[in-house]
């Protein structure tokens, strides 16, 4: 069975796995597509934490197959039979059945990283009507999920918040109010992003954290929301106390793992509706399977765009 095959921590190669056989409560499903996430690099170079991978193994948590022919969508593979093969293993019970028109790249970009987008604001922040919000790494996968589910959740004011013109041209595009350059206003970026807000910031999106999460603390409103998701901006912040006391900030740190599967599931089915009208979209981008070890590089590097492997 040709598969992406990680013989050794750190990059996986084209080759190939004997057929998977599927255990009690699982299913093998013959994949379609398979995504690609910052949580695969950690766990292939044995960094996340539940320790490495087994070796040989197929890596890879989501994807889009076919089971008992169906479409279904499955971010939870049982190691070490991953996604990124011809034929992956899943906890049956966990796979959701992808509407009819749903097209299998954007139902993997609606996934993992859309679930971190939409979950930030509806379920861990309990986001309300008219609060306004501030997207940190706005033209990432999260973040173009981020911006686009404070709209459609009702929002007052959204802001984008990326390094790249081209970032923040997508922020707008994907429907933020206002857009700012993390890079472009040094020690006043507060005072940027604050102003951007229109004076009041009551949710920030954070899968940055790093110096922009600091910034977007001290623009923050009183009470204010943090949920942080992620660290592609750094892995360590200097957080003067004053900061979270001026301002009553709650740090929530938010994981996919803690979702019950009751609300993810009426997450992704809420999004998939959404894509199906057209008002929810991510950029994604289709790449061979045997072209795995570019995509590698391609996602440590920060890709603005949902990377989909296909078999």
């Amino acid at each position: 069975m040709r598969a992406a095959v990680l013989a050794e921590l750190g990059v996986p190669r084209p080759g190939e796995r004997p057929e998977p056989v599927a255990g009690d409560g699982q299913a093998v499903v013959e994949v379609l597509a398979a995504g690609l996430n910052p949580i695969d690099v950690a766990i292939a170079a044995g960094a996340f934490r539940d320790g490495p991978p087994p070796l040989p193994s197929v890596p890879g948590l989501e994807g889009v197959g076919v089971l008992d022919g169906r479409r279904v969508y499955f971010d939870a593979t049982v190691a070490p039979h991953g996604s990124m093969a011809a034929r992956a293993v899943v906890e049956r019970d966990l796979a959701i059945e992808l509407p009819d028109g749903l097209d299998e790249a954007l139902a993997i970009g609606l996934g993992i990283s859309g679930l971190a987008g939409w979950l930030a604001l509806s379920w861990r922040a309990a986001l309300q009507p008219g609060e306004h919000v501030l997207v940190l790494g706005a033209s990432g996968a999260v973040g173009q999920i981020a911006v686009q589910a404070a709209r459609l959740l009702g929002a007052g004011r959204v802001v984008a918040a990326a390094r790249s013109e081209e970032g923040l041209a997508l922020g707008r595009e994907l429907g933020a109010d206002a857009a700012v350059g993390l890079e472009a206003h040094g020690d006043a970026l507060p005072a940027a992003l604050r102003e951007a807000a229109g004076g009041r910031i009551d949710v920030v999106v954070d899968p940055l954290w790093g110096a922009p999460v600091l910034a977007a603390m001290r623009a923050a409103s009183r009470g204010a929301r943090i949920v942080h998701l992620g660290q592609a901006a750094g892995a360590e912040v200097t957080l003067p106390g004053a900061v979270l006391r001026g301002s009553s900030l709650a740090v929530l740190g938010h994981t996919g793992f803690a979702v019950p599967d009751a609300v993810r599931r009426e997450a992704f089915g809420r999004m998939a509706g959404h894509a199906l009208r057209s008002e929810l979209r991510v950029l994604v981008e289709r790449v061979p399977l045997g072209d795995v070890e570019a995509a590698w590089a391609r996602q440590r590097a920060g890709p603005r765009r949902k990377l989909v492997l296909v078999p």
